[in-house]
């Protein structure tokens, strides 16, 4: 299926760039499944987020998986990438760098409230500044700062011939294709590919599909699917095997892990 890249010379008023006056601006677009848009960055920070569909964000060398219940924020200057992996409301919190909610140089993906949802549909409503625009700025900030942060990250690699295929079971996390099928694929040998894990990544091939495998499965459970799709959608013979893997790496069960959230 061919990809739609969104360029970033489309126009954008500068009336929706966040000012001291009016630090959060709200971008919103609707986008189809398997539009990109390309890498780009900004000078204020962005929280991104999607009220439905499912977002593959891509940034400082590292994929986060973006449901509706999640959100991510990406702080000034961050280069990123967002490609919709579904059709998605996609909903973009522009934030004057003066205000940034979190005070680290990192990305962070966040847990999205019921008012912080409510509250970012609201601000969807309002076509020009005025008080209510900035009551509801102001408690969107609260929130945003009282998320609770997840450490699932999935770390990308440098090298060309390791990021395809990378690049490959990120489009096919059921693959259980091998490091030698890979290798005849991407032009190295399979010692020459295992050697890059290690020095690119610090992981070995295995450990990385698992964690890839993970990070996927994480908001799909999230987003309310049985774990017996998930288990199938990524590959694994059946759900007690998934759910080994996931409590072998995060201490918990799905069940137990998504309760506690």
């Amino acid at each position: 299926m061919p990809v739609a890249i969104l360029r970033h010379t489309l126009p954008r008023p500068e009336e929706m760039h966040p000012t001291p006056e009016r630090p959060i601006r709200l971008v919103a677009r609707d986008l189809l499944a398997s539009q990109t848009l390309e890498p780009h960055s900004h000078p204020w920070g962005q929280v991104t987020y999607a009220p439905s569909g499912m977002l593959q964000v891509i940034a400082e060398g590292t994929v986060w998986f973006v449901p509706p219940l999640r959100a991510i924020w990406i702080p000034p200057q961050i280069t990123h990438e967002v490609r919709v992996l579904e059709t998605s409301q996609l909903r973009v919190l522009h934030i004057h760098a003066s205000r940034s909610p979190f005070s680290g140089p990192d990305c962070l993906v966040l847990e999205v409230s019921a008012l912080l949802r409510e509250l970012v549909a609201g601000l969807g409503q309002l076509d020009q500044a005025g008080q209510r625009e900035d009551h509801l700025a102001a408690v969107i900030m609260d929130e945003l700062q009282a998320a609770q942060p997840l450490p699932i990250r999935l770390p990308m690699p440098h090298d060309k011939r390791l990021r395809s295929l990378c690049e490959m079971l990120l489009a096919d996390p059921a693959s259980s294709t091998t490091l030698e099928e890979f290798a005849q694929q991407v032009g190295a040998s399979s010692r020459t590919l295992a050697r890059l894990f290690e020095q690119d990544l610090g992981m070995r091939f295995g450990s990385w599909r698992q964690q890839m495998r993970l990070a996927r499965a994480t908001p799909l459970i999230a987003s309310g699917l049985p774990l017996a799709q998930v288990a199938a959608e990524l590959g694994y013979t059946s759900q007690s095997a998934f759910s080994a893997m996931f409590k072998k790496t995060l201490g918990k069960s799905p069940s137990a892990f998504f309760r506690q959230k």
